[in-house]
């Protein structure tokens, strides 16, 4: 019995369980069933246990239906699945054992205490109940009239069950913000790597435009509206370019350098230019959406730190509610984790900043107040952050208040007047700039010593005083000199 600690029991009713009468407990995905053990000796023999539920005559033989509960609807079955998982007593369950005096088999142990806590009612959890359960498990369907949905049950229960774990809400999914910024940064070096091949392929018959149109997505529809250079002179541009531009433009292919190209030459480049025009349309709807979700899920963070930045958090802590977690310390450097440890291993300073520095408010800063900026708006951003996961409002609640801070600290580092609100409405003027200052140091008391009516002595008499002290220096040394003399007459 000290063995077995929290099931001791169990094992103790286990001996009573076989003189009376004993029931099983099962859990389907239509309901709660409770079966009555009809052979009980059998149970005895766990390993040949499996040979009396070879056929569902032979299965009947041993076990009988007793009673069934079937759920009203999902919502039902999703609250007793997770009750009975979590080893709780949830109330169909509560309903089914309703006046029942008899011993109950489980199939957790935790359940069974449960039970036995709450109704009174002994339970047994050991090896021949897993495998009696196992049996009825396949042979479910001639006990119980589930009808044809059972498996179309069982997989809306799955995946109810699966949403209550996960704590699943459409409105509230930070994993899309993972996905989308990652997207974002893969098209972003797509579209740059297309673009650049794209300048150097036509650039061999147009170099100056490079130059002139340095916009990736305008030069390609430059230079898919233009074809060949000889016909830019005849072409509008007035829906892509600027007047001054269009201008300098069309003066540049009249005296280009570049070399003659050929059609099937420029029906490729035409097919590259199509791909970088999609690519930057699909880029500025997948920044519109991300910034869309980034407003619905973290509407706090996004006025502290931008849409890209924070969905760069977000998708480094790996979610929102463990970046949640993190100090603000680790806020601060999240992203230069190598330049971190790099800076630990070689007893250098540590970093300032990490994904944060690209934040519109640690880039206004100047560079000697950017690590004090990045420090106070990587504390605000963790308090916002807490907000945005933690409670169930959607809308801006401490985000303006906490920018406000940071830009006024701002001020007060780069010596700017205060510009909050409290002026601009006709109120009090603003404080100037607390500035630090020093302590006076405390006047001296009255010292009635210095009060003497003697005279001070002059400079004659300090110089007869230091005449008077060498000639007594001297012949005190004549004096020693003669003694001298003597003792070595002697």
């Amino acid at each position: 019995r000290r063995r077995l600690g929290a099931h001791s029991w169990l094992s103790s009713v286990h001996a009573t369980s076989l003189a009376a009468a004993m029931l099983v407990l099962f859990e389907t995905s239509g309901g709660l069933a409770l079966f009555n053990v009809l052979d009980e000796a059998k149970l005895r023999k766990v390993d040949d246990l499996h040979t009396h539920f070879s056929s569902a005559d032979k299965a009947q033989q041993i076990i009988s239906l007793k009673k069934f509960i079937k759920f009203e609807d999902s919502t039902e079955a999703v609250a007793e699945a997770a009750a009975v998982s979590e080893g709780k007593v949830g109330k169909t369950l509560k309903k089914l054992l309703k006046k029942c005096e008899d011993t109950v088999g489980v199939a957790d142990a935790k359940l069974g205490a449960s039970i036995k806590d709450k109704l009174s009612i002994n339970c047994v959890f050991d090896s021949s109940i897993n495998e009696l359960l196992r049996g009825i498990r396949l042979h479910a369907e001639s006990f119980l009239e589930t009808g044809e949905h059972t498996k179309s049950m069982q997989l809306g229960l799955a995946h109810g069950l699966s949403r209550y774990k996960l704590k699943f809400s459409p409105d509230k999914v930070d994993t899309m913000i993972v996905q989308a910024i990652g997207l974002l940064d893969d098209l972003d070096k797509e579209l740059n790597t297309y673009a650049m091949r794209l300048k150097e392929w036509y650039g061999w018959h147009f170099p100056e435009m490079m130059k002139i149109v340095p916009d990736n997505i305008m030069y390609a529809r430059t230079v898919q509206k233009m074809g060949f250079r000889t016909s830019c002179k005849s072409t509008d541009f007035s829906d892509i370019l600027t007047d001054e531009l269009e201008q300098e433009v069309k003066d540049a292919a009249e005296i280009s350098m570049g070399t003659e190209i050929s059609k099937d030459d420029l029906g490729n480049i035409l097919l590259l230019c199509e791909q970088v025009v999609e690519l930057g349309d699909y880029r500025a709807q997948l920044f519109n959406y991300l910034k869309n979700r980034m407003q619905a899920i973290a509407p706090n963070l996004t006025v502290m730190v931008g849409e890209l930045v924070g969905a760069r958090l977000i998708a480094h802590a790996g979610s929102l509610l463990n970046l949640a977690k993190f100090p603000a310390s680790t806020v601060q450097i999240l992203g230069a984790e190598k330049a971190l440890f790099r800076a630990l291993k070689t007893k250098h300073e540590t970093p300032k900043y990490g994904l944060i520095y690209h934040a519109s408010l640690v880039g206004q800063a100047q560079p000697k107040h950017k690590g004090k900026i990045s420090r106070i708006l990587a504390a605000k951003c963790a308090l916002s952050t807490r907000v945005d996961a933690l409670s169930e409002s959607d809308q801006v609640t401490i985000g303006l208040g906490a920018r406000q801070q940071v830009e006024e600290r701002m001020r007060q580092l780069e010596g700017r007047p205060d510009m909050s609100g409290a002026g601009k409405q006709g109120g009090a003027k603003p404080k100037p700039m607390d500035v630090y200052t020093a302590p006076a140091a405390p006047k001296p008391a009255f010292n009635p010593a210095g009060d003497s009516t003697l005279a001070a002595a002059t400079d004659e008499e300090k110089a007869a005083k230091k005449a008077a002290k060498k000639a007594k220096k001297e012949a005190e040394e004549a004096n020693g000199a003669e003694k001298k003399k003597e003792k070595k007459e002697k």
